[in-house]
């Protein structure tokens, strides 16, 4: 009786002990005693991956890089570029040709160029609005904005890299005229002019140039090449006819006048130097005032793309 009670007894105690001696320790390991085996040393923590890329942090400056390298990079920059100075030099060319040393008495050298540039400023409204929907009609755009996040500085090397490349184009177009007809065209009228001619040339390439950073703006604000450039074309054509026809009506003709006189040729008249007999019936407004009035009107688009940019989903 007293076997049969123990045995089940000693069997749980047995898998007790067992089961316990299974159980993983928790007690710290110690020093082995001298003369025994010496303890295991821990296994020392793999070391952090260290990218061998620099990490820079984004600025500026790189976005101005990655807006330059796409300018330059795409087959429109080059047709519309190339189309201007084809057109600024060739029509200047033809104008110097048909003209004689007297004829410069009164017009300036660089004048030949501004027939030119009546027309080839389509080509820099063209490439202002491409510079940006471009990147939305091929989807370029939601790769640009998750490289870089911060779209205010896409947005700012945009029009820096724009139109730091649009003036230089205008002006050296204008001045490569304007040097042919000073060379070809140095008779009796060669020593009254001065700087100013010259100084009025940078004011209509800069004249220009606010007019493709307007269309830059609108194109961030349409996001549709057709729309900005029909709305960009639309208000260099439009603010003269309208402004002829309500010079019809007395009550509506001091508008039309400003109409006609802050529309671009008239304006692009009075940044080259003409003179108030050239513009035909009205006098037109000073340079001073034609490019503050295009830097108002530009100013308000930029900011507006602004907000617009920072707040829209792409």
């Amino acid at each position: 009786m007293t076997g049969q009670a123990t045995g089940p007894a000693n069997g749980a105690a047995n898998r007790a002990a067992t089961a316990a001696a299974d159980a993983p320790s928790t007690t710290p390991i110690t020093a082995a005693p001298a003369g025994g085996p010496a303890p295991v040393p821990a296994p020392a923590p793999a070391p952090a991956y260290t990218s061998p890329l620099p990490d820079a942090r984004p600025t500026l400056a790189h976005a101005v890089a990655s807006e330059w390298t796409k300018l330059v990079s795409v087959r429109s920059t080059l047709f519309t570029l190339g189309s201007l100075v084809l057109v600024v030099t060739g029509i200047g060319g033809l104008a110097v040709w048909q003209t004689s040393s007297s004829d410069y008495e009164q017009m300036p050298y660089t004048g030949p160029a501004m027939f030119g540039l009546m027309v080839g400023q389509v080509s820099v409204i063209v490439l202002g609005v491409l510079t940006i929907t471009s990147e939305y009609g091929t989807g370029l755009i939601r790769t640009t904005l998750t490289a870089a996040p911060d779209r205010s500085r896409v947005l700012t090397a945009k029009y820096l890299v724009f139109s730091a490349v649009a003036f230089a184009v205008v002006a050296a177009s204008v001045f490569l005229v304007g040097i042919t007809a000073a060379l070809v065209r140095s008779g009796r009228g060669a020593g009254v002019h001065s700087g100013s001619e010259w100084s009025g040339a940078l004011a209509g390439s800069l004249y220009v140039t606010m007019l493709g950073v307007l269309a830059l703006a609108v194109g961030a604000l349409v996001r549709h090449s057709a729309g900005g450039i029909a709305l960009m074309l639309g208000l260099v054509t439009i603010p003269p006819v309208l402004g002829s026809m309500l010079g019809v009506w007395e009550a509506t003709a001091d508008f039309g006048r400003v109409l006609i006189g802050y529309s671009s040729p008239l304006a692009l008249i009075e940044l080259f130097g003409a003179t108030e007999e050239d513009a035909g019936y009205m006098a037109v407004p000073g340079d001073v005032a034609q490019l503050a009035v295009l830097g108002l009107v530009t100013a308000a688009a930029v900011a507006a793309s602004y907000v617009v940019v920072g707040r829209r989903d792409v």
